[in-house]
């Protein structure tokens, strides 16, 4: 079963994280929605912050967990958001289990195929050697090397954590990662729509949804709007957390 935070009273509202995230990434967030009315289930998805490690990864076996999640919670007529890879998992969900889900939120990724593009910060993460019992100082050296942007830099250091004294370790499954990178970019399988209304959100500045993705993903979401919040790069939630609030609650409100 997947680890969750699970906040508040109200229509629920389930909110996936993107690659190499994990469910803290979204806790400002969640309860400004909390405060607005819903029950919400921020998610670790597998080999990601709390949730298992399994050497299957594939936006299907995550589907799969998302929906046993929601069996066992009793979770019905919910409205999801997904950033990035978690909107990649969130778009197959709804398009799969639309019987579920009234509300679909897909921040800043679309369903096509994206080509890889993690090398660098795959490159800094396997640089780092635990069996040094390296300091989080050194770690963040280690990775500084790879990954320049101070942001991008304390997004993949949350991961870090103490797996027993004196021992850091990453709470992803890089292994797999490694392994299996190509599963991220996949695109979403022809055929798949999901129906009902259906929010886009991107950032101005990141080139992951651009004006002529725009009727591809109406194939899928023939009732998808789209939102931009303007000069936010992909992490946009983060980036401006008010605009991305207003824009989704509105939303979700209507």
């Amino acid at each position: 079963m997947l680890y969750s935070k699970i906040e508040g009273e109200g229509k629920p509202f389930i909110i996936m994280h993107g690659f190499l995230g994990m469910s803290d990434n979204w806790k400002t967030l969640a309860g400004q929605y909390v405060e607005a009315g819903f029950q919400v289930h921020i998610l670790d998805l597998r080999n990601h912050g709390r949730s298992f490690h399994s050497d299957e990864w594939s936006y299907e076996a995550m589907v799969q967990d998302v929906f046993e999640y929601c069996q066992e919670n009793n979770l019905t007529k919910i409205d999801i958001l997904g950033h990035s890879m978690g909107g990649k998992v969130a778009m197959l969900f709804a398009t799969t289990h639309p019987d579920l889900v009234d509300k679909l939120i897909v921040a800043d990724i679309g369903p096509r195929f994206y080509k890889q593009h993690h090398q660098d910060i795959l490159g800094g993460l396997n640089a780092v050697d635990f069996s040094v019992k390296p300091s989080r100082a050194d770690v963040e050296a280690i990775v500084s090397q790879y990954v320049p942007d101070f942001g991008t830099r304390q997004f993949l250091l949350k991961n870090l954590y103490w797996q027993e004294p004196g021992q850091l370790a990453f709470r992803f499954n890089l292994e797999v990662f490694n392994n299996n990178l190509d599963a991220i970019g996949k695109p979403l399988a022809d055929g798949l729509v999901f129906e009902k209304e259906t929010l886009f959100i991107r950032g101005g500045a990141s080139n992951y949804i651009i004006d002529s993705d725009f009727d591809a993903i109406r194939k899928f979401f023939p009732k998808a709007v789209f939102e931009t919040i303007p000069d936010a790069g992909h992490w946009l939630h983060a980036e401006n957390p008010k605009m991305f609030f207003e824009l989704t609650a509105t939303f979700l409100k209507e």
